[in-house]
């Protein structure tokens, strides 16, 4: 027997937490998750798969209007936002409800109640349960950021976007990350008047300036406004319910919501991490080392909470190698190289490897083909928005080192064309493979 109530105690049940749960059962270990929302975690319950399918909804907003084009007899339409709210947040239970099978499938105890650490192998949960685990992992995410101005109880965060009583006639978005260029798209085709507002003079840090300027293009054609170096001061909500935005420096803007959009923090608040001697950075996100490990030897965090990458699938896999690592007697770490991103902005975006800047600077010497280009059903269409792609190569090698795309279905090609990163395979290959005509992943094997 056990001196310990668990084999491994895990504290939220997101995507991370689960797939270690669940991988770690399969090796026969006695498991435990504790959550004290919803299973299923940012990704699943209020990210990226409800966000999702509201820009699939978004998207018919020029689609029908495109379809008059192609000889469809579309009549003017009209958007009811409580239908699609209703639709997807039922697709969330559904989803919800898997994960909770999965690990009812796999006997894992769950427990819906916030868990804090005591000890490095103790937990106290809300109910006054003390629970005792040989290993503990925490897999709490990250969280919203909300800043610290007058009158922020009045904005929302992206938590709340998905439950909105009405679809906003004038939107306000502070911040310039993926969240808020996918906001802002999505309810820009609701009908909403939108305004980003963002602190610096740069979207999407990180991603490549040729793509980022080219978003930043077509936004402001189709009408999103930006409002670039703003600093907030307050937020004041005026007599007849709306709120008003004001700036250190500027005119405010009117608006019906406000959407904090400015990063997200790694969610470590109360979790008693300094009764085990867990160990954060200056961020507050958790430090571990390749295999997971926190500064305690047994505790292990993985996903947002360690702010290493913050995607889903990065999360996954680190829960998966923890359990095979500590569980499975097979030791794995997770590469972290060329990993794969995306946008779904409107139009969508996707990169993978360096960028040209980050390229010239390690390499020294690079070689970049683009292709600027007006896909097929645009042309019919008759929308002049373009789409770019960029190919980033280490001129010494001929091997490509970057893919950098904004277009329709980017992300999808993307995730191909990253195998082909990943690998190694140079510009040659790329060229020595035939085109699938007529298709816009053609100009990937095409490129001059």
């Amino acid at each position: 027997m056990s001196d310990y109530d668990f084999d491994l105690f895990v504290i939220g049940a997101g995507s991370g937490g689960v797939r270690a749960s669940r991988v770690a059962a399969g090796h026969g270990a006695k498991v435990a998750v504790a959550e004290e929302y919803r299973v299923g975690g940012t990704c699943v319950i209020r990210g990226c798969v409800p966000k999702k399918l509201l820009v699939y909804g978004a998207h018919f907003a020029e689609d029908l209007k495109d379809a008059r084009r192609f000889g469809w007899n579309v009549p003017d339409c009209g958007f009811e936002w409580p239908t699609l709210r209703d639709n997807v947040l039922a697709e969330v239970d559904r989803l919800e409800g898997l994960y909770k099978n999965t690990l009812d499938s796999h006997q894992v105890e769950l427990i819906p109640e916030r868990a804090a650490i005591t000890g490095p192998h103790s937990v106290h949960l809300a109910s006054g349960r003390e629970v005792t685990a040989k290993h503990i992992l925490i897999a709490t995410g990250a969280w919203p950021v909300v800043p610290e101005i007058e009158g922020a109880e009045h904005g929302i965060t992206s938590n709340e976007m998905f439950h909105l009583e009405a679809c906003p006639r004038r939107l306000a978005i502070v911040g310039g990350g993926y969240i808020a260029n996918e906001f802002a798209g999505i309810f820009h085709q609701f009908g909403s008047q939108v305004t980003l507002v963002n602190r610096s003079s740069t979207l999407l840090r990180g991603y490549d300036e040729s793509v980022r300027d080219r978003l930043m293009q077509i936004s402001m054609g189709k009408g999103i406004q930006f409002r670039f170096n703003a600093q907030l001061d307050k937020i004041e909500k005026m007599d007849d319910g709306t709120l008003c935005v004001h700036f250190k420096d500027g005119d405010p803007i009117p608006c019906d919501v406000v959407l904090f959009a400015a990063g997200r923090r790694p969610h470590t608040d109360g979790l008693g991490l300094e009764n085990a001697g867990v160990e954060v950075n200056e961020k507050g996100a958790i430090k571990v080392d390749d295999h997971s490990r926190t500064s305690c030897e047994s505790i292990y965090a993985v996903g947002d909470v360690t702010d290493r990458l913050q995607l889903t699938p990065v999360a996954i896999r680190e829960g998966h190698a923890f359990a095979d690592t500590v569980f499975g007697g097979n030791p794995r770490t997770v590469d972290y190289d060329c990993v794969p991103s995306a946008v779904f902005s409107d139009p969508p975006l996707a990169g993978v490897g360096l960028t040209e800047a980050q390229a010239k600077n390690k390499l020294g010497t690079v070689k970049v083909y683009t292709s600027d280009f007006r896909p097929m059903k645009n042309v019919l269409a008759g929308r002049e928005e373009r789409a770019l792609y960029k190919m980033v190569v280490d001129a010494t090698t001929d091997r490509v080192v970057g893919l950098h795309m904004i277009g329709p279905d980017a992300p999808e090609i993307l995730q191909a064309a990253a195998i082909a990163v990943k690998a190694g395979l140079t510009k040659q290959q790329f060229d020595d493979t035939v085109a699938l005509h007529p298709s816009m992943a053609e100009e990937l094997v095409l490129l001059k």
